[in-house]
């Protein structure tokens, strides 16, 4: 519950910095991925795949800042090829709806840029004729695109002459926002980015998450990715912080933990968490 309150929490900042979102739709790629087992037997997932497959995300109440175009049973579908193309194709279909176009992470923002890359004349096909890929087997996925999909023959051409083109350069500039995390190893693919998005969409990057936890946010979204900081949210965890001593970085100076209030500027320290979920004095690894 503490992700949800951090992601409604992201949403009301960066509403202040672009007034309107909730006036129309978000086209997020959001993947499940199939469940597996520890060593022992227990049940186990990324955390996302458990968030999207909770009653939390599918009962949830409405919320205009977080209305997307994917249909509830691609984004749950845990075939990948499936669930992205249907989440594709139900993007290109409400253009006009279209305002934000993101991931949770950049990596995955790019994977479904690619995706179309490869298969922008299936795609096209399909809106063309008005009838969904007999690859897409999943009957809840095929019902549900059936509601939106009719022939478009507008938009198959449009698709087509964006696609065959071999310069992809600035290919979502229609698009008005890109929203995914851009920072920390994230960082790599700012320049592919830049050269699908051309100048026009700023790169939003609103949260400082993990599968532990929740820990900050952004409170200038609109900022530079190479100038973003996070403010940390004191209400998500227990946060403690190992001096980190970057010409030793594998022997911590010591043991000592330190609150928040005690950190001084320009310092390196370790992040140490204490979650509701029940993880105690645990190590992410990252380094702040």
């Amino acid at each position: 519950k503490s992700k949800v309150h951090g992601f409604h929490a992201d949403v009301q900042i960066t509403c202040r910095f672009v007034p309107g979102l909730d006036k129309r739709k978000g086209l997020y790629f959001l993947i499940v991925n199939t469940d597996t087992k520890t060593p022992g037997g227990l049940p186990a997932c990324p955390v996302l795949t458990s968030y999207y497959k909770s009653e939390l995300f599918k009962c949830r109440k409405f919320n205009p800042y977080l209305v997307y175009t994917s249909p509830m049973e691609a984004i749950l579908c845990s075939d990948s090829f499936q669930s992205m193309y249907s989440q594709m194709l139900c993007g290109i279909l409400q253009p006009q709806e279209v305002l934000r176009v993101g991931a949770v992470f950049g990596s995955g923002l790019l994977r479904a840029i690619h995706f179309l890359q490869v298969h922008w004349q299936d795609l096209a096909l399909d809106i063309e004729r008005g009838s969904l890929s007999p690859k897409i087997t999943d009957p809840s996925i095929r019902a549900a695109v059936a509601k939106l999909l009719k022939p478009d023959p507008d938009t198959a051409r449009f698709i087509r002459n964006n696609g065959s083109d071999q310069n992809w350069e600035g290919i979502i500039t229609k698009i008005w926002h890109l929203d995914v995390i851009v920072t920390g190893a994230i960082a790599q693919y700012i320049p592919s980015f830049n050269y699908y998005r051309g100048s026009l969409p700023p790169l939003v990057c609103t949260m400082y998450a993990s599968s532990e936890c929740y820990f900050g946010l952004n409170l200038n979204p609109l900022s530079h990715p190479s100038e973003v900081s996070y403010t940390i949210m004191p209400n998500m965890g227990y946060f403690k912080f190992l001096p980190h001593d970057p010409d030793q970085p594998h022997e911590p100076r010591h043991t000592e933990l330190l609150d928040l209030a005690d950190l001084q500027l320009s310092k390196e320290y370790e992040f140490v968490i204490t979650t509701y979920a029940g993880l105690y004095r645990y190590r992410v690894g990252d380094i702040l």
